[in-house]
């Protein structure tokens, strides 16, 4: 268990990192080059925590394009995590495995991030989630799509496999919940440091936006506004610091939840504070902004978390305690 001293220094490196890495070579940059120089996987194997915590949100807060979540899912998975390793999500709004077996013909379709480009295997979880299976497949059973959409440069890819399940290892039964709980984790943390970001945007906006002989800072409203955004960003860091104080499929489904419903609220308001500067492609906003909604659909939407969480609430008539107080 780090240290706060620790976890600080780790933040600061991981942002100095990518920011030095964004700052040479722009969208171009290699962050996953500059995560392996940091030890990525190192951190992950002994503070997987943490490691999701700074990792991702330092992704979120500069928009930055990785494939970590690779990492975090195989890792999850049981599999060793390398660079030649990728993994099949689940596909956009879904939580579900992604494959299908029929007489040992495995057939998956789901979500990648772009390391399905150039990986030499993919790992696919099949079955369903009280009963998962997971097989390792050559990537030439792959048909790999670069999914444009909202936005193109999150790197997204939209696969389809198919092959044969040859060495198929059955896994724990709660294995594939507990993938499902890391990955929404470490989603949450990218909307969460990608929301902040929003609103520090607004908030220098109204700081230096000049109106009637002043900034608009000092309008009631654009402050009734910006405070709003800051109490859902802090909500969802709140829910965040739950989900790992208490980690379970439940805490990581609500900190999903709460992640979409966030960045919607925190966009709403900073676009209203940023004005018509906030709806075009010349402000960094819209970048954050199309990142977020790409985002939500990773591991489930909010909406469809919330109402899957509400019908086994009524089914079984009984509301765990999700954190102890």
């Amino acid at each position: 268990m780090i240290d706060a001293d620790e976890r600080a220094a780790m933040e600061a490196t991981v942002r100095r990192a990518i920011a030095d890495a964004l700052e040479v070579a722009g969208e171009a940059a290699d962050i996953d080059a500059a995560l392996a120089e940091l030890d990525w996987l190192g951190m992950l194997e002994d503070e997987p925590d943490a490691a999701i915590d700074i990792v991702f949100s330092a992704l979120g807060a500069t928009n930055a394009t990785a494939t970590a979540l690779d990492d975090v899912m195989a890792s999850a998975l049981g599999r060793e995590p390398r660079a030649d390793l990728a993994v099949l999500l689940p596909r956009f709004a879904a939580w579900d495995p992604p494959g299908r077996i029929d007489a040992d013909e495995l057939a998956a379709q789901g979500l990648a991030t772009g390391r399905a480009d150039g990986a030499g295997e993919m790992l696919v979880v099949f079955g369903s989630e009280s009963e998962p299976w997971s097989v390792v497949v050559p990537a030439t059973a792959a048909e790999v799509t670069a999914v444009r959409g909202v936005d193109p440069d999150a790197g997204l890819r939209v696969v389809r496999v198919r092959g044969r399940a040859v060495g198929a290892t059955r896994l724990e039964p709660a294995a594939w919940q507990s993938a499902v709980a890391r990955g929404r984790r470490a989603v949450a943390h990218e909307i969460a440091g990608a929301s902040r970001t929003m609103l520090e945007l607004a908030r220098t906006h109204a700081l230096t936006r000049v109106q009637f002989g002043g900034p608009i800072a000092r309008f009631q409203a654009v402050r009734h506004r910006l405070a709003e955004a800051l109490v859902a960003v802090e909500a969802l860091e709140a829910a965040l610091a739950a989900a790992r104080d208490e980690p379970n499929p439940d805490t990581a489904a609500l900190a999903k939840a709460i992640a979409g419903r966030t960045a919607h609220t925190v966009a709403r308001h900073c676009q209203q504070v940023l004005a018509g500067i906030g709806f075009t492609t010349e402000h960094s906003f819209q970048r954050f902004l199309k990142r977020t909604l790409a985002l939500e659909g990773i591991f489930g939407s909010a909406d469809a978390i919330v109402l899957e969480v509400g019908r086994r609430l009524l089914a079984t008539r009984h509301v765990p305690t999700l954190i102890e107080l």
